[in-house]
Order: structure tokens, then sequence, then C-alpha cells
């Protein structure tokens, strides 16, 4: 297909993907546009397939999935800084307005004009990346060296949101963590947290082939809720955590949280939680002067992310499971969902997945 042609995995509807093809417009004034180069199935990506919405986030127009993306600059309409045809980069899927009082206040993250690629939170829906050809203003481009594979570059999206919330927790120098949800972000977290100076990492779910993964990655202890529904509880009673992250969207895993967590820790909240109110035993919080911190997305961190894995400072891709090429996109987020069986799943162009 030639780059005047796009092919795009689009979702109508609950687990409803398809490769749609179309002919690609002309590059707007002030706009690059990148050749796909690889992008990670997200967690918030699984939520729209399953379901057509994330949270309060719901798809009510054809939306292309997608944000944890990296390519080549193959066009450019305009002044694009220092960027040039050719660059390999990876693409920060925030697209701020800097001007709004969040924006001024350094949080951009809570911008109140944000798009963000593959998000249904605005009408119409900002497209997301999961396609042959993606257009992307030039801030939101962040040149990567020859010697990052793009499967790492597009992990920038994911290290960026745990280092996000490391930063909400604020320092961990010598601290006991726990993190509640073994998936992609729980595991990029643990690197964060290590990075951080954490002196003891802990992980729980409630499925033994995420928490076999964490060990392998490194972490001091792994806590099977499964088989044991108060091991959190009684982890907490007596080995305190001092910051607990949770990160796996489950409210009974932050009711969890709020109970494992020492007096006067830290709470904070990665996980996508359901649309609604949700039963927390928020007399803890009172009583046991807790911190209850939320961690949207991230701000500047995405830049650090992207230093992190070009220094090889975090091996993001000690969390790839399974590459499959864009065209089979919907088989890739079957496989995707299948937590016995996958971490974190890669879409890369037809020619290149294994």
């Amino acid at each position: 297909m030639s780059a005047s042609h796009q092919q795009a995995a689009t979702l109508f509807g609950p687990r409803d993907l398809r490769l749609v093809a179309a002919p690609m417009p002309a590059l707007a004034p002030g706009m690059v546009r990148v050749a796909f180069g690889a992008g990670g199935i997200c967690g918030s990506d699984m939520h729209y397939f399953r379901h057509a919405r994330t949270g309060d986030f719901v798809v009510t127009s054809p939306l292309v999935l997608g944000h944890e993306i990296a390519g080549t600059i193959i066009d450019m309409s305009g002044a694009a800084g220092d960027l040039a045809i050719g660059d390999r980069v990876a693409i920060n899927p925030s697209r701020w307005c800097g001007t709004c009082r969040p924006c001024r206040l350094g949080r951009p993250n809570l911008c109140e004009n944000i798009y963000f690629m593959g998000s249904a939170s605005k009408t119409p829906h900002m497209q997301g990346g999961f396609a042959k050809h993606i257009d992307v203003v030039p801030a939101q481009c962040m040149p990567v060296p020859a010697h990052v594979p793009f499967a790492a570059a597009a992990l920038a999206e994911p290290l960026a949101v745990c280092l996000h919330a490391v930063a909400r927790a604020g320092p961990l120098s010598d601290t006991s963590v726990l993190i509640i949800g073994a998936g992609p972000i729980g595991l990029l977290t643990m690197l964060a947290a290590r990075q951080a100076g954490a002196a003891r990492v802990a992980l729980a779910d409630i499925a033994a082939a995420p928490l076999a993964f964490a060990a392998r990655l490194g972490a001091d202890q792994v806590i099977d809720l499964a088989a044991q529904d108060d091991a959190l509880i009684q982890g907490g009673a007596t080995t305190p955590f001092d910051v607990v992250f949770e990160a796996s969207g489950a409210p009974a895993a932050l009711a969890s949280a709020l109970l494992a967590v020492r007096r006067g820790g830290i709470v904070v909240q990665i996980g996508n939680l359901p649309g609604g109110p949700i039963p927390l035993p928020g007399l803890a919080v009172m009583a046991r002067e807790i911190d209850l911190r939320g961690s949207f997305r991230f701000g500047t961190e995405f830049s650090r992310a992207v230093t992190l894995i070009a220094e090889r400072a975090i091996d993001v891709t000690d969390i790839i499971t399974a590459s499959r090429p864009l065209s089979q996109a919907p088989e890739a987020f079957e496989l995707a969902l299948d937590r016995s069986q996958s971490m974190k799943v890669m879409l890369l162009p037809d020619d290149e997945a294994a």
C-alpha cells in the first residue's frame, strides 16, 4: 500500500475492530506524517475493544485505536523545528493547548482542552496510531537514536505513565512499595520505583502467570490474591508498605490498597476504575491519615521516558511477549486479552512482524 493510502485498525463497537483502508488526505499545514514502526496494545485499548468504552469515555463514532506508537517521519508540511524526514521518533499521544490553567500551572496532563490519540474523551474523537501512517504536530515527536528498536520507543508512553505515578507518590528512596496489578503498567511501575530508589517492591495479582513474570523481572515479593483474600491486609499489618500503587483498575483492589498501606502512607491510583461511584473504606483514609492520590497519564515525563530507554537505564522490552502484524490487529487484541499467554503484545508493520 503506497503512502497515498491508509490502513487503520478501527473500532466500530464491542469486539468489532476492523482494518479499514482509505486514501490518505493531503498533509495539513504544520503537521508531520509518520510511517508506523511499532505500537503497543494498552489496557485502555483492550477496554475499548471489549466494551467500546473505558471508564466514562464512550466510543460514539469509529475510532482508530492506539497511543503507544513509534515510527519514521516521511513527510512534513511547514516548519518542524529540528525534525527532519527520516527521523525515527516516539510519538507523544497528548496534544495539550498550553494556555489553560492546568497547562499554565505545569500540569499539562490535566489540560482542559487536551486531545489524546485513540481516545473517546472528546467528540469528535482523536484518532489513534494503529495505522500505516499517522499525522501529528511536531511537538508530539521525540527523536530516538538508531540503536533503539521501534518496539522499545513505542513503550515510552506506558513508561511515562509509570514515571508520572512515581512522581505523584513523592520521594521513594528507601521505601517499601506494593503494586497491585502485575500487568504491563504494574511491571513498569516496579522498574520506575526501583529507578527512584525504592528499597523493596512487592507485586500482587489474582493471576499466576503475571506474578511469575513479576518474579522473573525482579520483584522482592509476589502476593497471590486468589489464594488468600486478606493477603494484602495481613502483609500490610506485619510489614507495612509506605506506598501502594493500584494498577489493576479493580474497585476491590483500591479498597485493599487503603487497608494495606501503613498509617500515614500514600496510595496512588493508576488503573482505570469503572465509571460511576464505587464503595471504599473511607474511614480508613481519615482515621489512618492516608494520602489517596490520582495519577492520570503524564506530562513532561514522556521525554524522560525516551531518555531512560535510549540510555538503557530501563529495559522496557522485557515485558514484550508477542508481536503481530498490523493487519492482524483483531487477533492481536484477542491474544492481549489472555493474561495466561501474554504480557505486552506489539503490533508491527506487516513486513516486519515475526
